[in-house]
């Protein structure tokens, strides 16, 4: 059964592909970047739905949109709506009474009104200013009745304009940040690698001529895994790390105690800088699976120590 379903699905979905009339809906394209107001979408029950989540999809990729219930627009909301704007219907039949009631009240306020509908006969249809019929054979449920391909169809064409306007728009990706503050999308494309770094004191430090005893105390208290070492003037010279330290002790024994850490540094570490984003310096140190990085010295252009980013404040900051 879930076969012959899958398969008249997909058959479904490729006449919507095939039949599709691209000529109108890149007019109402047009009609959408020249709007100077807002523009609202409604719809009756799941297609009221499917409105909602167009809208909220348009005002998150950079569109001003918003949902208008068809009821609470009779009761008052439709004080919103201006000269200025566009109304968009959703209605499979283009017959619900709540949107054709409505028509009369856009008409007089002056918006432009856009019908979305699969029935090219319809009184919304006839009704509206500009009509846009999506192409239905019918719903996946075996009486015709529930709403499925129907709505399927309105999903496809609602983000197939969000994001031609997105596109027409040139919306970046830092705009489309300023939108997502929040949550593990926000955070990947804000969170920078100075906002998580280790910074003043908590940074281990040491000097090249620095004895490798006389860092323990240092490398141990500060817990990082590992130890920079700078020039007087913070000026990235190496890094020693726990591994290092397990290596050197298997190779030297005891006498690892009386060797200057330029002796024993890893000379060219992997550095970042302080406005690379978090999740791509995440990227960085997993790149290689065999020799994944846990600390990275954050560096500015002249190679000077800024501070010191740890998986472990990554992973904590839940990207």
């Amino acid at each position: 059964m879930l076969q012959e379903l899958l398969e008249r699905q997909r058959a479904y979905t490729d006449h919507f592909f095939a039949e599709l009339d691209l000529r109108p809906i890149d007019q109402l394209v047009q009609l959408f970047l020249n709007c100077p107001g807002v523009l609202f979408f409604t719809g009756v029950g799941k297609s009221g739905l499917i409105a909602k989540k167009i809208a909220f999809t348009m005002v998150s990729t950079g569109t001003r949109a918003f949902y208008l219930s068809p009821t609470d627009a009779v009761h008052g909301d439709l004080g919103m709506v201006s000269s200025h704007d566009v109304f968009v219907m959703l209605s499979k039949s283009g017959e619900s009474d709540e949107l054709l009631n409505l028509v009369p009240a856009i008409r007089n306020k002056g918006a432009t009104l856009v019908g979305i509908v699969c029935n090219p006969d319809s009184r919304l249809a006839a009704a509206c200013h500009t009509t846009i019929v999506l192409p239905f054979k019918q719903e996946l449920c075996p009486f015709d009745m529930a709403p499925t391909m129907s709505t399927t169809s309105q999903l496809l064409l609602g983000d197939l304009l969000a994001i031609a306007l997105m596109r027409h728009k040139n919306f970046s990706l830092d705009q489309y940040a300023l939108n997502h503050p929040s949550g593990r999308i926000g955070k990947r494309i804000t969170l920078k690698v100075k906002d998580l770094m280790l910074t003043g004191q908590r940074i281990p430090l040491c000097r090249p001529e620095d004895y490798l005893g006389d860092i323990l105390v240092e490398l141990s208290n500060k817990r990082c895994g590992c130890i920079l070492i700078t020039d007087p003037d913070l000026k990235m010279r190496g890094i020693f790390t726990d591994g290092d330290l397990r290596r050197t002790l298997q190779k030297m024994g005891g006498q690892i105690l009386g060797v200057r850490m330029q002796d024993v540094m890893n000379p060219h570490p992997c550095t970042i800088g302080p406005d690379i984003l978090a999740w791509d310096a995440m990227k960085l140190m997993e790149a290689d699976y065999q020799k994944r990085i846990m600390v990275l010295p954050v560096v500015n252009a002249d190679y000077q120590v800024l501070g010191l980013l740890h998986m472990h404040d990554i992973i904590q900051s839940g990207l």
